[in-house]
Parts: C-alpha cells; structure tokens; sequence
C-alpha cells in the first residue's frame, strides 16, 4: 500500500504520474461512497440529491430545459459513471496516470456536490455543531473537498505558464 503521510494525500511522483496516498479506512470510505453514488445514478438522474449533476440550462424556459437534458443527460451520466467506474478500478493502487487522476478529480466533485446538496450546505458553513446528526456527513464532505483541493493543485502544477495576451 502506498506510503501514507498525514499531510498530503495526491502528489506527483512522475511524468503523468501521480500518487494516492489514502490510509486503507479512507480508501474504503471513497470506494464506498463512489458505489452508493453510482447506485443512485443507475436508479434515477431526476433524485433531488443528484439534481447539481444535472444543472438547468433553462430556468425561465421549462420545455426548452426539457429538450435539453433530453440531449445531454445521457452523455453527463455515462462520463460520470466512468469516472467512478476509474476511481473503483483505481482505488487500491498506489499509483495512477493523469487520466485516471481526472477520473478521481470527476468522481470528488461529483461525490462533494451530491453530499453538500443533502446537507444544504451554503457558503456561510463553516462550523459544524459536533451534537449535529450531520457532523459526520459534513466531516467527509470536508474531506472530500480537501482530496479534490488537492487533486487540483497537483494537476494545475502540471499545466503550462499562462502566455501574455496579444496586445
């Protein structure tokens, strides 16, 4: 298993190589929420919990916003679907190349959006009462805020210097 350090858990280890370095009770906690999220999405796209991962393109315009998910929904839910198909099929590895990365990164943000719509968090929460029957749901939401950070800034640092706009 990989080598664990508390303060980091995504770094780059090589060209287009990067590490996962998850504890085994927080690799476990991911797969398990990246199932629960995937039986969701097999049983309905039209959920409440799942409605972030489907956004409206037409608020004032309902038939108009109907043919539009009838267009996209499909293809939101099959590239959603892989991407927690990667983070299951990449879970256990101690390692993993730039696109199973992004899968992870897909899989965080999708897992993030669906929790924080459960528990209605709002840009104004920030501390949790610990007597909360929440608590925990908003500790892994944190959590998974914290890995999708980190997937980004590890990705980020692989990207080009932004060239100067033509003047």
């Amino acid at each position: 298993m990989a080598r664990w350090r508390r303060d980091v858990r995504i770094e780059r280890t090589g060209t287009d190589r990067y590490a996962i370095l998850l504890p085994d009770e927080e690799r476990e906690l991911v797969v398990s929420l990246v199932r629960q999220l995937r039986d969701v999405l097999l049983a309905t796209t039209d959920d409440p919990t799942v409605r972030r991962l489907f956004p409206t393109a037409y608020n004032e315009d309902p038939d108009r916003d109907q043919e539009y998910q009838q267009l996209v929904r499909d293809e939101l839910l099959e590239r959603r679907l892989s991407a927690l198909a990667t983070v299951e099929s990449t879970a256990s590895l101690d390692e993993v190349d730039e696109p199973a990365l992004t899968g992870w990164l897909t899989a965080l943000n999708d897992l993030r959006l669906v929790l924080g719509t459960r528990l209605d968090v709002s840009e104004d929460d920030h501390e949790v009462d610990p007597d909360d029957p929440d608590a925990s749901a908003h500790a892994v939401y944190h959590y998974l805020g914290m890995l999708l950070s980190e997937a980004v800034d590890v990705l980020e640092a692989d990207l080009p210097p932004p060239s100067e706009p033509e003047v």
